[in-house]
This record gives C-alpha cells, structure tokens and sequence, in this order.
C-alpha cells in the first residue's frame, strides 16, 4: 500500500508520539482510505463552515471507530468528528461507517491538537476522550494527552455546559486525569466512579480490559465559561477566558 496522502500530511508535531501504522490492511480496506477517506477528512481552512449552526460532538482517538459509529448511528442529527492518527483505525471506522451507511462523520487524521487549534470558539457540545494511551512511565507523563494545555484548548472550542467524558482501566491515568481536571479552573466534576454514566456507549477496549479483570474508571466534567476564576468575573461570559487566569486564592 502506498502512503497515504493527506491535507495535513506535512503537519506532523512532536506532541504525537503514538503508532500511526499497524498490520497490513485487507484490499478492500486499503480501497476504502483511497476511495471514501478524502471526501470524509477534515480540512482546516474549511472547519468553520462545516461546522456552522450545526450540533457537533468531537471523539479523540476513536481506536477501531466502534464506539463513534455507535454514537452517529443513534444521534443523525448531530455532526461528528473523529481524530484518529492510527491508519487501522481509520480504515475501521471507514468499514463500519459503509455498512452502516452513516453520513454524519468526519475524520481527523492528525494530532488533535492541531485541530482543537483550528476549531471556531464554541463549536463543540460534547468531546469524548476514552481509554487514551497511559503512557506509564513518569519520564513519559508529558505525552499523556489530558493535560492544563488541552484542557484550555478544550475549554476555548467547548460550548457553556458542553459535556467532557472521559474514562480508563489504567490506575496511572486514572489519578493522572483526575489531578489535572483538579488543577484546571475551566471544568467542573459531574460524575465520576466504576459504574458506567447515563447514555454511555460500550467499547472495543472496555470489553477487553473488563474481560481481563481490569476495572474502567468513568468521569464526566462539564466546560463553564463563567467560572470563579475569570478575570472578567462580572461579565456574562469570560469570552473563553482570553484575559489572564489566575488561580483562586486560598482562605
């Protein structure tokens, strides 16, 4: 198979450090990245008119796509966007989106960094980030993609309310996740615990880490615009917080 080409082919960051490439790919998913993946990709220069007056729910690091195809089949009304480096995850996701015949999806196929930069200010009213990579090691912590710069790009693209979910079987992320949502100032804690939340959607991975007796840890946190942390505490908004943040003084 030949290398696939992309808009953002060229817009490779070091803030990716995971695998874009597995086992050799059946023809007739090698045919679907060359013949359906174009027409789903996003482009950046593009985003902000695909997503206008439109409900759009962002999922980051789809894995095999089962858990977005899942949510698209059940929600047509919303648009959904899937970023997914791994080129096997894609192609999944292509297959499930052909029988499922889903014309709701979009595909990122870069860091999703790269494209929470691009997204208009307030344009996503739920994001899903679920059983990311833990990256174990201490040394290794700064790859870990929930982060206080995430969680502030999340924060600027996320609508007032917008709903966060994320969950892991992995006890180093789990009190990773929860460390760093306990430092951000921009979302607040709305459920968190082993049993699974109201309207949540099963995973290839969390059959998998549940049949292996590993426990899966859910937490869903909602974005505040108005927050006690804004410097602009008398606005309606804290117009997605561009005046400075300073943390809350301590009595």
């Amino acid at each position: 198979m030949q290398q696939l080409q992309t808009p953002h082919s060229k817009l490779h960051t070091s803030e990716f450090f995971g695998r874009r490439k597995g086992r050799p790919l059946r023809k007739r998913k090698e045919n679907l990245l060359q013949e359906m993946l174009p027409e789903k990709l996003i482009v950046l220069e593009k985003i902000a008119s695909l997503l206008e007056n439109k409900r759009v729910w962002l999922e980051i690091g789809f894995g095999n796509g089962e858990h977005l195809a899942e949510l698209a089949a059940k929600n047509p009304e919303v648009l959904f966007i899937g970023c997914e480096p791994f080129i096997n995850g894609i192609a999944g996701l292509l297959a499930l989106i052909e029988k499922n015949n889903l014309n709701n999806i979009y595909i990122f196929n870069e860091d999703a960094r790269l494209l929470l930069r691009a997204l208009p200010d307030n344009s996503i009213e739920k994001c899903f980030i679920l059983f990311a990579d833990p990256w174990p090691k201490a040394r290794h912590a700064k790859r870990r993609f929930i982060c206080k710069s995430t969680l502030e790009l999340l924060h600027r693209v996320m609508l007032d309310k917008g709903v966060l979910q994320t969950a892991s079987d992995h006890p180093v992320l789990i009190e990773w996740i929860k460390e760093q949502f306990s430092l951000s100032p921009f979302f607040e804690e709305v459920y968190s615990g082993y049993t699974e939340p109201k309207d949540w959607c099963e995973t290839k991975y969390q059959r998998k880490a549940l049949a292996a007796g590993r426990a899966c840890f859910y937490m869903n946190h909602l974005n505040l615009h108005h927050h006690n942390y804004c410097g602009d505490k008398n606005a309606e908004s804290c117009k997605n917080c561009q005046t400075s943040v300073q943390k809350k003084p301590t009595d």
